[in-house]
């Protein structure tokens, strides 16, 4: 089978308690957001416990990360810092307390950050695109992850209307390639280093059809690249569908995303997404079958 296997920055790495081999290996991330106005879930985490639960949940149906999130991507009301962290932190210390499942926290935000980090997060996933050198140098001096993800907003939370890109992939790589150069002189390690080409984040669909197209030339920057497709817009638009309807075509992107060389991916449902990983590395010839009974 052709697909993409990208040289990628230290692929043998440990994110917390967990170990990942990146050059064969993709990591399920299950989201969480702790947000009274997700676009998917509408609220339905937004309770502590219920936040809790579900982190609980998607790490026993198979999740290997879980991402938490506080605050929307897009423009919407204001959530100040001490919000954020009242709704982030007390997810992460109960999670770190029962598992030991990677947790990363989706934050732009350097105090929620540090605060993360010490209540137990592995990762901060930074949406913003690296907007502060200060959440750099933060993480730096940590243990944790980075995410660097490509948006425009500036700043995080503003509206960005009808973004416009000559070569759609070719201006996100080199802006993921110079973000991520930024951290390591900030002292980020490139072992802990992660992209995120941000799809639909200030893009439209037909822009991000073309990303899922060339994602390759994402991955080949060489490290390990996020792929975040799950019920998005551009799903939604393509093939005319609400959010609750969108699990088939998440599952293309996912492996789409996964043979043009992505290792992580993130994703609502987790058993779907957990089958579809694994069954497309089984193809790859990363991983055995459980059992072959049929016709042995």
């Amino acid at each position: 089978m052709s697909f993409f296997e990208p040289e990628i920055v230290s692929p043998k790495r440990r994110i917390g308690a967990r170990e990942f081999d990146f050059s064969r290996q993709v990591a399920v991330m299950a989201i969480v957001n702790r947000t009274p106005d997700s676009f998917f879930d509408r609220g339905r985490t937004f309770a502590l416990r219920a936040a809790v639960d579900a982190v609980l949940a998607a790490a026993a149906d198979g999740a290997d990360w879980i991402d938490i999130g506080g605050v929307p991507f897009g423009p919407g009301p204001e959530v100040t810092e001490a919000e954020e962290l009242d709704r982030v932190i007390p997810v992460v210390e109960a999670v770190r307390a029962a598992s030991d499942v990677v947790i990363s926290v989706d934050t732009y935000r350097t105090g929620v950050a540090r605060a993360a980090i010490d209540a137990g997060a592995d990762v901060i996933n930074d949406t913003s695109g690296l907007q502060d050198d200060a959440l750099a140098s933060l993480v730096a001096e940590s243990a944790a992850h980075l995410v660097i993800t490509h948006s425009l907003a500036s700043p995080p939370r503003t509206p960005h209307p009808r973004p416009v890109y000559r070569d759609v992939a070719g201006e996100i790589g080199g802006f993921l390639a110079d973000r991520a150069a930024r951290a390591v002189s900030l002292g980020v390690p490139p072992e802990r280093i992660i992209i995120d080409p941000g799809h639909d984040l200030n893009k439209n669909t037909r822009h991000t059809l073309e990303l899922c197209r060339r994602l390759h030339e994402i991955t080949a920057i060489g490290y390990p690249t996020l792929a975040a497709v799950s019920n998005k817009d551009f799903i939604g638009e393509t093939l005319d569908l609400p959010a609750g309807l969108r699990l088939p075509g998440t599952l293309a992107a996912v492996v789409l995303s996964i043979v043009q060389g992505a290792r992580i991916v993130r994703v609502h449902d987790v058993p779907a997404a957990v089958s579809a990983v694994r069954l497309t590395e089984a193809v790859l010839g990363w991983r055995e079958p459980a059992y072959t009974r049929h016709n042995a």
